[in-house]
């Protein structure tokens, strides 16, 4: 038995356009002759593509149904309709085989097409382990807030606020001072001599607090 579907009415057709992702129409009339000569060129296409749902071939006899074939400006038979989500994508006058095959067969690639997913790349699997944030270390936060009003206060009330903030015991990066004299903030060292300050620089206390 033939799939060519013969419509009986204009909503037998809406609907196998609405359901079909692909519908090759062949508008024809009965005392049509080229009509009869390429009919066994679409019958032949129809048992080789159709697809329930997916590829359907129609059958639209104009004087029968005349409402159709006025809806698409049908002028000449045959005329062949190839339609894609219920739009006309195609259109072959006459009886051309070869052009009908063809336009059937590109029609066939865009079925296929279609159920190509949009997005092949690979996404996160459904019940895969989840990223995992680093909690927040609550002593290293208090521990650069006590470090930074500690250098505040001690550098607001000197008059070298960063030879003091230097010489503050909340800076982390204070020299070691057991070793030789210890630098004063004054900038004396123990014996009472003014240390040098060739290649010292301006800094701020953000310097300081910051660890190297």
């Amino acid at each position: 038995m033939s799939p060519t579907i013969n419509v009986s009415s204009s909503v037998e057709f809406s609907r196998l356009l609405s359901s079909s992702t692909i519908v090759v129409t062949d508008f024809y009339a009965d005392w049509c002759g080229p009509c009869k000569v390429i009919s066994p060129t679409f019958e032949s296409l129809s048992a080789k593509h159709s697809k329930p749902n997916k590829i359907t071939f129609t059958k639209v006899n104009v004087d029968n149904q005349q409402a159709i074939a006025q809806k698409y400006g049908i002028r000449a038979m045959p005329t062949f309709l190839i339609f894609r989500s219920g739009s006309v994508i195609e259109t072959i006058k006459g009886a051309d085989s070869h052009k009908l095959t063809s336009a059937v067969e590109n029609a066939v690639k865009l079925a296929g097409a279609a159920a190509t997913p949009l997005y092949s790349t690979p996404g996160r699997t459904l019940g895969g382990a989840p990223s995992v944030s680093q909690p927040l270390d609550i002593h290293t936060v208090f521990d650069a807030i006590i470090t930074f009003f500690g250098l505040y206060f001690t550098s607001l009330f000197s008059l070298d606020a960063y030879a003091a903030a230097e010489n503050s015991p909340f800076n982390k990066n204070r020299p070691d001072q057991s070793a030789g004299s210890a630098p004063t903030s004054a900038g004396k060292t123990a014996a009472g001599k003014t240390a040098p300050q060739s290649g010292r620089r301006l800094g701020t206390i953000a310097d300081i607090a910051g660890d190297n």
